[in-house]
């Protein structure tokens, strides 16, 4: 059952379930406390099943959670730089080892993106280095011609780990301009790989010999008898147990931040490569008469050789909701285990008890449950995609990729600083991760440069979707019913889509880039409006889909607070155009704090259901009611080391 069903007409015998939901109070309200009752408990599996894809939970979640509850990934501070890379290493073999069929891991970019999801609460460079081998290098490999014909065992193995070598240290955004080359020397029928100019040395792939021998899948631009024709990939070995291979030059970068991964800048000196290390397809072959394309330019062949990027930015989506949600589950635990000082003399209170406190929270829990669901509609529509639908496809992965990226940031910096001064320490597994989800935010195409493309397709080619309304004016209209906020979050992207329309029509002629820099601050609103308007309506499907009346509620609840936020800032253009009255608009702050009211004594039950294991949680200090004496137990062992 969707909860976006449009109003019944006057008269209808039928219950109008999501009006009830909406306005009835939540069930079963409980101090704020983090002991559990049957019914919390009941209400928190629910939501689980609901959050980890119902039915597929299992088969997609389950082997990656149960990584979180061994020894290799416990969580480990204060490790050196160097222990730290080589351990996301370690981990990643630890991983391969569990997956029986790396080639089926990387076929299945459900399964790999939940992948993501998990190993990024512990360790953000395991997951960078997942991603790398098992997404970007084995599947290109997969999804090229004479996949079947190659030797993949090492790399499925693992005795040689894969990396992806594509942006260039001068060729970022616009990696479709690299200038590394693979030209093909007819008299040895061998390419000869080469870094033209510094500025053409790949940057920051992980290409140094820490955890052993690796080969590259790298981009360069294919010459054949001085014709360019586009950029391919080469598979090419970078080094064996001895070292660097000749011809390779690998420099390590600067320690960045977050968890360190083995950066690099990587040239290559007339390295000669053997002709099956193109990996060809229809973007392009070379066959006894030359070159041949079913692709009609370059640019065209570039983007069908980086198919990968795609899973990549769900990938990335996939990992920063979990970093997510494990950050809400330490803050608003460690919320209901610290007491302070209360008004009355000798009183003393949980922080939870605080609408300054548990307010931001719940708005983060309300982000990071949209988030959720946002993710599972973008990674349902890729992977069920055809060719009819497949740009709306993966303009839905770019969209979410960035909004998530980015709200995720938002929501564990909040988290970071609702625990004070102990929230600063690693330690306690909250501030690693707004310094890791900068590269969530960068990886895969750089959440700006993307919504930008986005919202182009959205304004020059997209069709504006007709979907039903509300009947009746806007008076007539509660901020209580989620399908008139949804109306409304509608509005707010039709409304952005007009003036970055208007702005092209009124920009000076003759001057493309004129006229698009006029329009892009609207459009970029756009695609953000667009985003929220998708994740709320994730969101409000998920409640569609609860069985129980009080994960249902509790979804609603969280569905309307959500919306709330994000329709603040549009208020003025809705009151502007008619589509809210004054007194609505005066009326939402109130409504803010009516469902924080609500939804305060449950956040424990939806913290619980993001299911994270004992095991992981038991290493958290700030997780744990003794928290204090945990501290101080952990410092003692690490400076006894």
């Amino acid at each position: 059952m969707s909860l976006l069903t449009p109003r019944r007409a006057p008269g209808h015998t039928d219950t109008d379930h999501s009006s009830s939901d909406a306005d009835a109070p939540l069930a079963g309200s409980a101090p704020f406390t983090a002991s559990r009752t049957d019914a919390q408990d009941t209400a928190a599996s629910e939501l689980t099943h609901l959050l980890f894809d119902r039915d597929d939970r299992t088969r997609l979640h389950g082997p990656w959670r149960n990584l979180l509850t061994t020894e290799m990934f416990r969580h480990r501070p204060g490790l050196p730089a160097a222990r730290r890379t080589a351990l996301a290493y370690d981990r990643l073999r630890f991983v391969n080892e569990l997956v029986g069929e790396p080639a089926e891991l990387a076929r299945d970019v459900r399964l790999l993106a939940s992948l993501h999801e998990w190993t990024g609460v512990v360790d953000g460079a395991a997951g960078t280095l997942a991603g790398i081998h098992y997404n970007l290098f084995l599947g290109s490999l997969l999804d090229h011609d004479r996949s079947d014909e190659r030797d993949l065992s090492e790399f499925l193995s693992m005795r040689r780990t894969g990396t992806f070598l594509c942006t260039e240290l001068a060729h970022g955004n616009d990696a479709a301009a690299l200038r590394t080359t693979a030209e093909l020397d007819r008299r040895t029928d061998k390419f000869v790989l080469n870094t033209p100019t510094p500025g053409a040395q790949k940057f920051m792939p992980n290409t140094s010999t820490t955890g052993g021998p690796k080969t590259a899948l790298v981009a360069a631009r294919l010459v054949v008898d001085g014709t360019d024709h586009g950029v391919f990939l080469f598979l090419t070995p970078l080094s064996d147990p001895a070292g660097t291979l000749p011809g390779i030059r690998i420099r390590r970068l600067p320690e960045r931040t977050g968890h360190p991964v083995d950066h690099c800048l990587t040239s290559f000196d007339h390295v000669r490569l053997p002709r099956e290390a193109l990996l060809e397809g229809v973007h392009g072959r070379l066959a006894s008469g030359g070159f041949e394309s079913f692709l009609g330019n370059r640019r065209k062949r570039f983007l069908h050789a980086l198919g990968r990027v795609t899973a990549g930015k769900l990938c990335m989506s996939a990992a920063a909701v979990g970093v997510t949600r494990a950050a809400l589950s330490i803050a608003v635990r460690y919320s209901h285990h610290r007491h302070i000082s209360a008004s009355r003399t000798g009183e003393r209170v949980p922080l939870a008890r605080h609408r300054s406190h548990h307010g931001r929270l719940l708005e983060g829990l309300a982000d990071a449950y949209a988030m959720t669901f946002l993710h599972r509609r973008a990674l349902s529509r890729w992977a069920g995609r055809d060719e009819t639908d497949q740009a709306e496809a993966e303009r839905l992965v770019a969209i979410a990729k960035g909004w998530i990226t980015w709200q995720a940031r938002a929501v564990t910096i909040e988290c970071r600083e609702r625990c004070g001064a102990q929230g600063l320490f690693p330690v306690n597994g909250l501030a690693d991760h707004p310094l890791n989800l900068e590269g969530t935010i960068t990886a895969e195409g750089d959440n700006l440069v993307i919504w930008l493309k986005a919202a182009s397709e959205m304004l020059f080619h997209r069709r504006t979707e007709q979907r039903p309304r509300l009947d009746g004016p806007p008076e007539e209209q509660s901020l209580t019913d989620p399908r008139f906020l949804h109306d409304l979050l509608a509005d707010a992207e039709g409304l952005w889509r007009e003036r970055a329309r208007g702005a092209l029509r009124q920009g000076p002629s003759g001057d493309p880039l004129g006229r698009w820099n006029g329009a892009s601050s609207a459009a970029v609103e756009m695609v953000r409006a667009h985003a929220v308007l998708q994740a709320a309506g994730s969101l409000l499907e998920a409640a569609g889909h609860a069985d129980g009346a009080a994960p249902r509620q509790l979804l609603v609840w969280l569905s309307r607070l959500f919306m709330l936020r994000h329709l603040a800032p549009h208020t003025g253009d809705l009151l502007a155009e008619g589509r809210m009255t004054a007194d609505q608009v005066r009326a939402l702050p109130g409504s803010v704090d009516e469902v924080i009211a609500g939804l305060a004594p449950h956040m424990m039950t939806l913290v619980e259901a993001f299911d994270l294991p004992g095991e992981f949680l038991g290493g958290i200090p700030l997780a744990n009611a003794a928290h204090e004496t945990r501290f101080d137990q952990i410092v003692d062992t690490l400076l006894s080391a």
